[in-house]
């Protein structure tokens, strides 16, 4: 059975490695949608903040850490999200670092993707008799970027907080190879991890502003003179990382309540996918607009 009961909820947390929990929020109460596209990667915790606001957090690896880059369900992920009514989305995420200037520990709000993911992934929702076509060109929300490196100096540890970098998604489970650290260097690109997309893309189709906070865990294994990657390296430094994200979060959901709530964050994505069918009316499978209908009412 598919729950159909709406929540006030505009904002969510996706945590990511190293951020399985918001702690010191009221809990209002925990919920597990079934979608059209099975249950999310856990519960959904839906907390207040202190002026009020409800706050819905989702570990995208499951509570435990048990699902791999590749077997977290994305697409009723953002489809529960979307149906609690949220439109913005923080999503956090361990990422090695292919820089010099981004340390273990620093911080990073991508500006950019590039796609190096398999083809395992549930990646869209249409198909199956409806075509329609995302506009991704910028596939995070520089508004939310904007509102959260207003807050580059809250961070501890000496850490730092980079914009308008370039991030690489891999399929995983496994790291890459230094022939392939390499070739995502020669690309431009500037941290790498296995969970951007198809999270970013999904968001778009279900018009959800949504921002990656990447945390950096190491190098990567392009820097020779370090050892390269290790889960020793990378658990010790998501200690850290899980801290400074907290603070940041604390910081940054009121301004951008506030944002959602009076409707000043842009670009405004509402309404954007109304228009972007390509299958005439009498060519659409009726079971597809169904599932649609729950994260996009009305529109085909």
């Amino acid at each position: 059975m598919v729950v159909t009961e709406h929540h006030d909820v505009k904002i969510a947390v996706i945590g990511g490695s190293g951020l399985y929990n918001l702690e010191g929020l009221e809990l209002v109460e925990e919920v597990n949608p079934e979608t059209p596209w099975g249950f999310p990667s856990d519960k959904i915790i839906i907390s207040k903040l202190p002026s009020g606001t409800k706050i819905a957090f989702l570990p995208r690896h499951g509570r435990g850490h048990y699902l791999t880059p590749t077997e977290v369900p994305v697409r009723a992920n953002i489809a529960a999200l979307k149906h609690l009514g949220v439109e913005a989305i923080l999503a956090f995420s361990a990422v090695g670092s292919l820089r010099e200037e981004i340390p273990p520990c620093d911080f990073v709000l991508p500006d950019q993707l590039i796609d190096r993911t398999r083809g395992l992934r549930e990646a869209t929702y249409f198909g199956n008799g409806v075509v329609a076509h995302a506009g991704f060109a910028d596939p995070f929300h520089a508004g939310i970027a904007e509102l959260v490196y207003a807050h580059k100096d809250i961070l501890d540890f000496g850490a730092k907080l980079h914009n308008k970098k370039t991030a690489v998604c891999m399929e995983g489970p496994a790291f890459s190879t230094r022939a392939e650290s390499h070739m995502y260097r020669s690309w431009g690109a500037d941290i790498i991890n296995m969970s951007a997309l198809p999270e970013s893309k999904l968001a778009r189709e279900a018009e959800i502003a949504y921002q990656m906070v990447c945390m950096s865990t190491d190098y990567d294994c392009w820097r020779v003179e370090e050892e390269a990657v290790t889960v020793e390296t990378v658990m010790q430094n998501m200690v850290n990382n899980g801290a400074n994200a907290k603070k940041l979060l604390m910081a940054v959901l009121p301004a951008l309540d506030k944002a959602v709530r009076e409707n000043t964050l842009k670009p405004d994505l509402k309404g954007s996918m109304k228009f972007s069918g390509m299958t005439a009316k009498e060519k659409r499978n009726p079971e597809t607009v169904k599932k649609l209908d729950y994260i996009l009412p009305g529109y085909y």
